[in-house]
């Protein structure tokens, strides 16, 4: 069993080899990522195939039976992450974790190991991922410019945390420093909040009728598209924080009660009121990078359904100066034609516009 006061550990340098436990997306993205900074990864996965594909794509070789790897990295659904942590943990080496909850694993894995093994694990969680899952969805990219939350508990040593701190900047990734609990109450309100929502809103298309949703938008599109995530994983976050979730369940329900009041009075002030709190929660998310959030506006253009249209547009947007903070497509099924959503710092807007119109483009107000 390799220990803390080893001099690999002194050294506080992130060395290599790292063991990937779960070549699925994030595993194998971590496995591309090291792979590329130079270190020698190992992976493992109880799909075979899975490690497999993941070491065809450059992330690592098969683990061997009997390594002491300087980090392991476990990166499984939820509900198998503890019981892997101690394995590692008994192995020997820094062990972290990248689930997307952290105070329910570090609970479960404290009751099966003494506090010197407990001090070399460091749960963390990077904050990117894909609506696809798999080895072959991953890039040694995805974590580039990502926040990657790195939460110590109170028997975690220094060592152990530097060194998943350098493993989430060897990936690319920005380190923020958060108590498991502090974790798990952001990431239930900017994330596992947001997907119950979508769930509850996408669920109510489930039984219309087909030509009311024959008028869908991009709005509905946007509102629900994270619902879409597997069904499996997402039970298995959502019962991990289920204490945080539920209370902004609670609070959320307050809101949809007093929103329910206003609609039956109607009291238009109030109803106001409601509609411009929505507005400056969205522009108290952070803008790009992680600073404040610029002012934006649209600018609407009519792209042909044909091959090479898409990349013409924004070619003309690149020779025009213009930077596209966002985009959005709608398509519209009635015609061969899509919507494009160019989303451009305010003050561009109106030149952008001006300028595609000049080569030809047909934009909209």
């Amino acid at each position: 069993m390799t220990s803390l006061g080893s001099e690999r550990f002194q050294m506080n340098e992130l060395t290599g080899p790292i063991h990937v436990v779960g070549a699925g997306l994030l595993g194998t993205s971590v496995g591309l990522a090291a792979a590329r900074a130079g270190l020698e990864v190992w992976l493992s996965d109880t799909n075979h195939e899975h490690v497999r594909t993941a070491s065809g794509l450059g992330a690592g070789r098969q683990a061997p039976e009997d390594g002491v790897a300087q980090v392991t990295v476990v990166a499984v659904p939820p509900d198998h992450i503890a019981a892997l942590v101690v394995e590692a943990l008994e192995r020997g080496g820094v062990v972290t974790d990248v689930g997307s909850v952290k105070s329910l694993p570090l609970t479960q894995v404290s009751d099966h190991v003494e506090e010197d093994l407990l001090a070399c694990y460091v749960g963390s969680h990077p904050m990117a991922g894909s609506e696809r899952s798999g080895p072959l969805a991953a890039s040694a990219a995805l974590f580039d410019g990502r926040p990657w939350a790195i939460t110590p508990h109170t028997h975690s040593s220094p060592e152990a945390v530097e060194l998943v701190e350098a493993l989430a900047q060897l990936c690319g990734a920005e380190p923020v420093r958060l108590s498991p609990v502090e974790h798990d109450r952001a990431v239930a309100r900017t994330s596992h909040l947001p997907h119950l929502l979508a769930v509850l809103t996408a669920g109510q298309l489930a039984e219309a009728q087909p030509e009311h949703l024959s008028l869908s938008g991009q709005g509905v599109r946007d509102v629900t598209r994270i619902a879409a995530g597997d069904p499996d994983m997402w039970g298995q976050i959502i019962r991990a924080n289920n204490a945080a979730v539920s209370e902004l369940l609670r609070d959320v329900q307050v809101d949809l009660e007093r929103l329910v009041e206003v609609l039956a009075s109607g009291d238009e002030e109030r109803l106001e009121d409601i509609l411009t709190r929505g507005v400056t929660g969205t522009r108290a998310i952070p803008g790009k990078h992680g600073g404040p959030a610029i002012a934006t506006a649209s600018v609407f253009v009519s792209v042909p359904d044909h091959p090479g249209e898409l990349a013409r547009l924004f070619a003309d947007v690149g020779d025009i100066g213009v930077n596209i903070e966002d985009l959005h497509i709608d398509h519209d099924p009635g015609r061969p034609v899509g919507l494009v959503e160019l989303v451009v710092e305010d003050t561009s807007a109106e030149g952008l516009r001006v300028a595609l119109e000049t080569r030809e483009w047909v934009t909209h107000r």
